[in-house]
């Protein structure tokens, strides 16, 4: 058992009794204006330390507050600087959207919690502006919330104000200071995960080599979009009309988001139903390196959020006691299961089908790539790998399906419809639909 500092970030919506929400557009205005300010000082080749200072004492929010703005602000920056030999571009110099408010508990912002449960705000829109009332929110955020307030081993952080789907919220970041994560190296159950651009695949195996489950999560709808989204901005570049590029590249990236967020959920209370469980990923470091496939697929693979998906999945495991691990990817994808074929060719995959061309293994070519991380995991960890000969015939394919206009089988819902629900969950935005799939995963003659 090892301590780790975790941080969870907490959504309420405000209902504003005194002041207005006219008060908080004006504090993310002045927000916007420091966050430009940052960036206009640093193109000048000021050094960051005179940016802060001198940012500070010209604002109209107070100090503190300042200061977490412009570390935001400088925080883009650093990301650029550590990245753009990966391709990422420069935060743009001017944004003319509102930038949120970020603030200290007790100094930009403060939260009040009552006898009856309900949790009061009072957030500094400017120097001498008061914005107070009530949150909103689900029950478990509020459990959360009074969790931090009334646990020594927990604390209130900081808190972002921003205005979304056309309403205010205040995101409040709560961290446990000593959560407690399972060692590695005491798993009964090593869950090997393989991430691609319309799925994720996941196969649970026992220690003595077993594969207990596997299942199949589906997200084709963040395929589909992405290269939607793509096309829009290609248009938008060719006729010269670029002023509402970074919508549409703020509206992808928040439906990318919010499906992952809800795909990394289902995945983590997949895991979670296994004995003491250790979840492998590939090791995706020097995954760009390796890629060149031709430029159009260069761009579709290089800019997939394949890291984002698996820390997620690795940050939502923590919070339930479930620790991670990374093997190296290396022909996971082309090597055969079969401990006692082995054979490693790209010829052995088609698309979603795996057949050995040695020994006619034939499987799902995902689920059989999660085998082969855990595989991985076994001879890093232990120097052999457990026998194993076959696998399970099924695998369990889960995805979303909506109705509606257009509606096929694969049509998708609004982005609060998107991500994989469990087995037999339907909702009113669109219905979860889980299939078995057969294969053929024994050795042919």
């Amino acid at each position: 058992m090892q301590s780790s500092k975790l941080t969870q970030n907490l959504s309420f919506g405000l209902d504003i009794h005194t002041g207005s929400g006219d008060d908080l557009q004006t504090g993310c205005l002045e927000a916007r204006r420091i966050r430009n300010e940052t960036n206009r000082l640093d193109r000048q080749g000021w050094d960051w330390d005179d940016i802060k200072s001198t940012v500070v004492d010209n604002a109209d929010h107070v100090n503190n507050t300042t200061q977490l703005i412009v570390d935001k602000a400088l925080g883009e920056l650093e990301t650029y600087h550590d990245n753009k030999d990966d391709g990422w571009r420069r935060p743009y110099p001017y944004i003319d959207e509102s930038y949120p408010m970020v603030m200290n508990h007790g100094e930009g912002y403060r939260l009040f919690l009552e006898d009856d449960g309900t949790v009061r705000f009072r957030i500094t829109a400017t120097r001498g502006t008061h914005v107070k009332g009530d949150l909103r929110g689900s029950p478990d955020h509020f459990d959360r919330l009074q969790t931090a307030f009334n646990d020594n081993e927990w604390r209130v952080g900081t808190a972002e104000v921003v205005h979304k789907h056309n309403e205010w919220r205040l995101h409040v970041t709560v961290t446990h200071e000593t959560h407690h994560v399972a060692s590695k190296h005491d798993a009964d159950t090593i869950v090997g995960i393989d991430v691609n651009e319309d799925c994720i695949a996941l196969a649970a195996m026992s220690q003595g080599g077993s594969v207990e489950d596997s299942a199949v999560f589906e997200y084709p709808s963040v395929k589909e979009h992405r290269h939607e989204f793509f096309t829009k901005r290609k248009r938008m570049q060719k006729a010269e009309q670029t002023a509402f590029e970074t919508v549409v590249q703020t509206e992808e990236r928040d439906y990318v988001h919010d499906c992952l967020h809800k795909v990394s959920r289902k995945v983590v209370e997949w895991v979670s139903q296994f004995s003491a469980p250790v979840i492998v990923f590939e090791d995706l470091k020097d995954m760009r390196e390796s890629i060149d496939y031709g430029t159009r697929m260069n761009r579709r693979l290089h800019s997939l959020p394949f890291a984002a998906l698996q820390e997620m999945v690795s940050y939502k495991a923590a919070w339930e006691g479930i620790p991670s691990d990374d093997v190296n990817p290396e022909y996971t994808s082309q090597r055969c299961p079969r401990t006692e074929c082995q054979h490693t060719a790209r010829g052995n995959r088609h698309k979603k089908r795996f057949k050995c061309q040695q020994c006619e293994f034939q499987d799902h070519a995902d689920r059989k790539a999660a085998v082969c991380v855990v595989q991985e995991w076994f001879d890093d960890q232990y120097g052999n790998v457990p026998s194993l000969d076959r696998l399970p015939g099924r695998v369990r394919v889960m995805r979303r399906a909506a109705s509606g206009a257009g509606g096929g089988p694969d049509s998708h819902g609004a982005v609060f419809a998107s991500g994989v629900t469990s087995a037999g969950e339907a909702r009113a935005s669109g219905q979860a639909r889980e299939k078995l799939k057969t294969v053929a995963s024994a050795v042919q003659d």
